[in-house]
């Protein structure tokens, strides 16, 4: 089914009307009808006017709507409710490559008092459209509370592929370590530890936002509502202990990068060691002998030469021998 876009000064994304069926129905600018969902480009300046001067928001809701500001958080008065969430960015572009790495947060912002839904974006996001395809299709909610939770299921479940990926980032990093070049491996292990500390940075405080949803919830989300905000927010938690271990693997991956290049310049600076403890007695020798001065000893041997080089390599013998002897080689 499609729907009307409507125009607040080029701010409204879409105005749609739930039928109360899963479908949905065009919807006229009026704030005031039941079942309507109302979604803003919040960075249009004409949305904040519009939602203080028609849509009956005061100051703080507005604010929340419309700020930079993006901490997930939770605010409630009486029936009303204030969501700030932010979900990964899995939008593509035409040649089908994501338009931003996923790891960077969309966010989003949603006032409503159980009838009706004000929401507001910076980007767009794909549970949002998510939404709509399955409301056009007639398979959506069919009421604002199970719209809402719905958006928070599909923010959440968006994670599911970036969670997976993290996971194979880490695996391949992991063994990577003996094969690839070690200054790529570690780039690609720092990378994946920010991309983790970023994700569970967003992450951490949504996971409180939605705790205080599924306790402090408004008299008309139902029971069957607040189950379902509590079972999205255990897969949420499971998603943070999952980034914790990533992580964790990531720094362990890391580290033993780092123990095995110490371990190879160790055994590097221990042959040259070896090398130099072998030659510095036949180099003292043989500048010893080299000293242009009367009454060095063979000067008139024809065979001193032989001697010397013999007398070198008794010494060379002799010094891998004392090496093999301390367990040095």
């Amino acid at each position: 089914m499609n729907y009307t876009l409507l125009s607040v000064d080029e701010g409204l994304v879409h105005s749609l009307t739930l039928s109360g069926s899963g479908s949905i129905q065009p919807a006229g600018s009026s704030n005031e009808s039941a079942n309507s969902w109302m979604h803003f480009d919040a960075n249009n300046p004409a949305v904040a006017a519009w939602l203080a001067d028609e849509g009956g928001l005061n100051a703080i809701a507005v604010g929340a709507l419309t700020s930079e500001e993006t901490r997930p958080r939770v605010l409630r008065r009486g029936d009303n409710l204030i969501i700030t969430l932010r979900g990964v960015n899995r939008r593509r572009d035409a040649a089908g490559d994501d338009d931003g790495a996923s790891e960077d947060m969309v966010s989003l912002r949603i006032w409503t008092n159980g009838t009706r839904i004000l929401s507001a974006r910076l980007r767009q996001l794909h549970a949002t459209e998510r939404l709509v395809r399955e409301l056009e299709s007639g398979d959506g909610a069919s009421s604002i509370p199970e719209l809402l939770v719905d958006w928070i299921e599909y923010i959440v479940d968006d994670m599911a592929d970036t969670m997976t990926r993290l996971e194979d980032d880490v695996i391949s990093a992991e063994s990577n370590i003996d094969q690839s070049d070690p200054v790529l491996t570690r780039q690609a292990i720092i990378a994946l530890r920010k991309r983790a500390l970023m994700l569970r940075r967003h992450m951490a405080p949504q996971r409180e936002a939605l705790t205080r949803l599924s306790n402090e919830t408004p008299s008309w989300l139902e029971e069957y509502h607040r189950v379902r905000i509590k079972d999205i927010n255990d897969r949420l938690i499971r998603y943070i202990e999952d980034l914790d271990q990533i992580r964790d693997r990531a720094i362990l991956a890391q580290e033993e990068l780092a123990a095995r290049l110490a371990d190879e310049m160790n055994r590097k600076t221990y042959v040259f060691t070896l090398v130099a403890v072998l030659f510095l007695p036949l180099g003292f020798l043989t500048g010893l002998l080299g000293v242009n001065i009367g009454g060095l000893p063979g000067l008139d041997e024809p065979k001193a030469f032989s001697y010397l080089m013999a007398f070198c390599l008794i010494i060379s013998v002799a010094l891998l021998g004392y090496f093999k002897w301390r367990r040095w080689l």
